[in-house]
């Protein structure tokens, strides 16, 4: 019997690989200077803001009054650089896929820097935001016995603090850097919300897996939602050549105070108005008046 001929198989494994035809629209061209977002420099960047953020919480546990200048200005500093040098691959890879701007100018490294500070800038208003998040979770949940249980143990945190991080690059036009923070809490904590959502201040999730918040999606203020909750678009509409149309409002707007229990689904470019209750394992696609309660007839 003879031997297996492992180096025709391998050999002809490359050249099918190889071929232009089998990785069209999968394959990312590495040119100098213009490397892809690292998902790793991305983790740290993620690590970094939440020790800012919620300091004693994540990153060093023992900061203290005394200290914290100073490991803040650390943090910072170490911010500054990793989220510049990820920035401008962000910017490079969106140059790439979408064209050059209207100016025609390459994304530059002091473009970057401009949009890394920019960010820095905004931390303190996004943490008085996850402030009235961590309010939400606690007051909303007789089971809380304190804001650190929150902060240290509630998957909602965790998934609505890179959400705010992404939001704000996601508003800064910085590329894919936005969904794949989001996509890292997604991972971690089954929560998945696209940053390119508008939510407002006193947000939570109760237990938390397996909800979905869309790209066009409106959530005002005081707003709760409980696990296996999605908000979703009902359809997609195409252009004359059968694709998908980008951008367009597609997903619910959810007015102040409502409450959307487990496994709702709630699709399409609808209102839920303020101070309404949706109960569990409903599927709306119509707008629901202020104040009202829907639920399933038995």
């Amino acid at each position: 019997m003879s031997p297996f001929d492992y180096t025709h198989v391998l050999t002809s494994a490359v050249e099918e690989l190889s071929d232009s035809q089998s990785f069209r629209g999968l394959f990312h061209c590495f040119r100098e200077g213009d490397p892809l977002p690292s998902g790793k420099s991305l983790e740290r960047i993620v690590e970094l803001a939440r020790a800012i953020l919620f300091p004693g919480y994540f990153g060093n546990s023992i900061v203290n009054s005394q200290t914290i200048g100073y490991h803040i200005g650390v943090n910072v500093e170490e911010l500054f650089g990793l989220l510049t040098d990820q920035i401008q691959a962000g910017l490079c890879f969106g140059a790439e896929n979408t064209g050059p701007g209207a100016s025609g100018v390459p994304p530059c490294r002091e473009q970057a820097a401009q949009l890394a500070a920019q960010f820095i800038a905004a931390l303190p208003e996004i943490r008085q935001v996850l402030a009235t998040d961590v309010e939400a979770a606690y007051y909303g949940d007789p089971a809380a016995t304190c804001f650190g249980e929150i902060i240290c143990c509630y998957p909602v945190i965790r998934a609505v603090t890179n959400y705010r991080i992404a939001h704000q690059l996601y508003e800064l036009n910085v590329p894919l850097i936005p969904r794949i923070i989001t996509e890292m809490a997604h991972s971690e904590v089954g929560i998945d919300i696209h940053p390119g959502a508008k939510i407002g201040h006193h947000f939570t999730i109760d237990h938390g897996t397996g909800v979905v918040i869309g790209a066009t999606c409106i959530i005002g203020n005081h707003v709760k939602l409980y696990q296996g909750v999605t908000l979703g678009a009902k359809s997609f509409p195409l252009d004359e050549e059968g694709n998908p149309i980008k951008g367009i409002p597609r997903h619910p707007i959810l007015e102040d105070e409502v409450i959307v229990y487990s496994n709702a689904t709630i699709l399409g470019r609808i209102t839920i108005g303020k101070g309404a209750t949706i109960g569990g394992n409903i599927w709306v696609t119509e707008s629901v008046p202020a104040g009202a309660k829907i639920v399933q007839r038995k």
